[in-house]
């Protein structure tokens, strides 16, 4: 195992991993700055993902860190309809964090990003107390065409690719019981550790001229339904239609564990990660035809108001700020 006592160690560990150079990138690491060649327009997205915050090392092993900490930024470019193409990755390392972390760490970075095709451009590294990474990602669009949040009218359909609540399920078990929650419900503790990516869905998207806007649910439905619905012009409402027994069976079983509504509990979500938005209600068969996994979950309305399979929701969600 390699024993990382320098900056200069933790180059050459990412150098075994990370290629430096290729067509998009003519000059990498090591410089003041990479150069980056591009024929088209880029998108650009940058996450924190830190240490008691995002993520616990009681239960996420090294390798899951790796992976989650590029994976939340991927999937700011699948919602934009791109192809992710390169990022930047900053490092803060605490003093007592075994040298015995990094090699997974890097390991399952750098096979996810060998799968989407993304390059490690550069980066910083840091002491501190606790571990953190920071990830700067761009994409081009592959489609011809970026999708952004809004563009959305009275009588579109809200739709999803991926489901809502199976994280939220996962981490609230894992806060619970530790790795233990992984025997009870494996399929949703895996959804909050290694989200999978909708990159290839994201771009089928973005080439159809009836999808109105895109995002990733990254903080839940009703987080992110209102910031997708302010971004539309006027003051648009919503009504949801969430069916139970569509649910995963995890998160009904663990809704009925707690004694609270499993349709509430995924709306809530967060960290899922599918792709949400919108389309003309028309074309929208069509459209789910093309896109295998594409589901509505619900109309755009013209009252400023939502609502949950017929009642007024009202309650604001996940917010990284509150207490």
């Amino acid at each position: 195992m390699t024993q990382l006592n320098s900056e200069q160690d933790f180059l050459t560990l990412i150098d075994k991993y990370f290629p430096s150079e290729n067509g998009h990138v003519t000059l990498g690491r090591g410089d003041d700055c990479s150069i980056l060649r591009s024929k088209t327009d880029l998108c650009i997205s940058k996450d924190l993902f830190l240490e008691d915050v995002h993520f616990r090392r009681s239960y996420f092993f090294p390798a899951d860190i790796g992976y989650k900490s590029l994976a939340v930024n991927i999937s700011d470019i699948a919602a934009m309809g791109g192809q992710p193409v390169g990022f930047a990755l900053g490092l803060i390392v605490p003093p007592n964090l075994e040298s015995e972390f990094w090699e997974p760490f890097f390991q399952s970075m750098s096979a996810l990003a060998k799968q989407h095709g993304l390059i490690l451009a550069g980066g910083d590294l840091s002491s501190g107390q606790y571990l953190g990474i920071s990830v700067t990602v761009w994409g081009e669009a592959a489609g011809g065409q970026f999708l952004s949040r809004g563009n959305a009218l009275p009588g579109d359909v809200l739709f999803l690719h991926g489901p809502a609540g199976m994280a939220r399920t996962g981490l609230l078990s894992l806060e619970e019981m530790g790795p233990k929650a992984a025997e009870i419900y494996p399929e949703c503790v895996q959804a909050h550790l290694r989200p999978p990516m909708r990159v290839a869905a994201g771009i089928k998207l973005a080439q159809s001229k009836h999808v109105k806007g895109l995002m990733d649910l990254s903080d839940g439905l009703a987080r992110d339904l209102p910031r997708f619905l302010s971004c539309c012009e006027g003051e648009l409402g919503a009504k949801i239609s969430l069916d139970e027994s569509k649910l995963h069976e995890e998160i009904i079983r663990y809704a009925e564990t707690k004694s609270i509504s499993a349709t509430e509990h995924a709306f809530l979500g967060g960290e899922d990660y599918a792709l949400f938005g919108a389309a003309s209600a028309e074309e929208f068969e069509e459209l789910k035809a093309k896109i295998p996994g594409l589901h509505q979950i619900g109309t755009i309305t013209e009252d400023n108001k939502i609502s949950l399979n017929g009642r007024e929701y009202t309650s604001k969600g996940f917010d990284h700020f509150s207490k």
